[in-house]
């Protein structure tokens, strides 16, 4: 009678790993899919960058001018040089 009840409840302990097993296998999976989803995200937005550098590329190549930031004109004032004023 106990070899009996010894390999029933190595059965059942067998059963609740396999159980346990697979929801950690699911949690994984799960985990790992939304790290791709988000490294897959993260390439998308590398990928239009170059689009948009490639085509400054070919319009530099064309002879346009820069595309970007406009200059700044306006000139600094150097008051450095002024002579104080002592009382």
């Amino acid at each position: 009678m106990k070899k009996y009840l010894k390999s029933f409840w190595n059965w059942l302990k067998d059963l609740t790993t396999l159980d346990e097993s697979a929801a950690e296998l699911y949690g994984e999976a799960k985990s790992r899919a939304k790290e791709v989803k988000k490294e897959f995200d993260d390439v998308k937005k590398a990928a239009k960058n170059v689009v948009n550098q490639s085509k400054d590329v070919v319009d530099a190549v064309k002879g346009k001018k820069k595309r970007g930031r406009k200059p700044n004109y306006k000139t600094k004032t150097n008051n450095s040089k002024r002579k104080k004023k002592w009382n």
